[in-house]
């Protein structure tokens, strides 16, 4: 029997077996199965781990979208992580090219993926508290988002989630060092019902300097105390 011969719910099944890129040249081949890919049941999860895999052309964005995920883990594509004075020429090259790469995404997404369940942004360094405002607005199912290393996200996103996160379940802002303990505080206090982690969050040094100047009153009223 010939693949084609197959009808299209064994054919869903077969293509979610296999990666962005095999189910687009598999698509390649005849009408069939292209239009088998161009199945938004097919699409419902996305993955991806780097930013050059966000311009390929091999997935589709649209209503069935549940489950998004950019993570960087290569150390090669990891370079939005480490201060600007640390990275190489490469690594400054790399990080200028794909500085919109995954807030222009996540604006698409915002766009056409309301139905959104989950939200998952690891090392995305250029993400901006705008962006997820945006995506709190326009997905209103979203019941969890998990931020790690995302080191421009402020208190403006936590609040954000107090005003336009009424489906949240989960939110994760760990290493993001920019936000506060007060922020903290405020979504605890206004969500609850909000399974919130923070691992070294709001201990860490943040880049503002009014926070900076905070942290150190706090640390001279310690010592006065003692």
């Amino acid at each position: 029997m010939h693949i084609t011969q197959l009808n299209r719910e064994c054919l869903l099944h077969l293509f979610s077996f296999l990666d962005k890129n095999s189910r687009k040249n598999l698509a390649k081949t005849c009408r069939k199965l292209l239009e088998v890919f161009q199945d938004p049941l097919l699409w419902s999860r996305l993955n991806f781990h780097s930013p050059v895999e966000l311009e390929k052309n091999n997935f589709l964005l649209g209503p069935a979208l549940k489950h998004l995920s950019i993570c960087w883990y290569s150390e090669r594509v990891k370079v939005c992580n480490i201060e600007d004075w640390m990275k190489n020429s490469f690594q400054k090259d790399f990080c200028k090219r794909h500085e919109n790469t995954v807030s222009d995404f996540l604006l698409d997404v915002c766009n056409r993926c309301p139905n959104l369940l989950s939200l998952t942004l690891s090392g995305c360094g250029h993400i901006t508290d705008n962006c997820i405002l945006q995506l709190l607005k326009n997905c209103p199912n979203l019941k969890s988002l998990k931020l790690e290393n995302c080191v421009r996200i402020t208190d403006h996103t936590l609040e954000a989630v107090t005003l336009h996160g009424a489906s949240l379940q989960t939110l994760h802002v760990d290493f993001c060092r920019n936000i506060t303990q007060a922020g903290l505080e405020r979504v605890r206090e206004k969500c609850p019902s909000v399974m919130l982690r923070a691992e070294r969050s709001a201990n860490m040094m943040p880049d503002s300097k009014p926070e900076k100047k905070l942290m150190l009153e706090k640390a001279s009223r310690k010592l006065v105390q003692l």
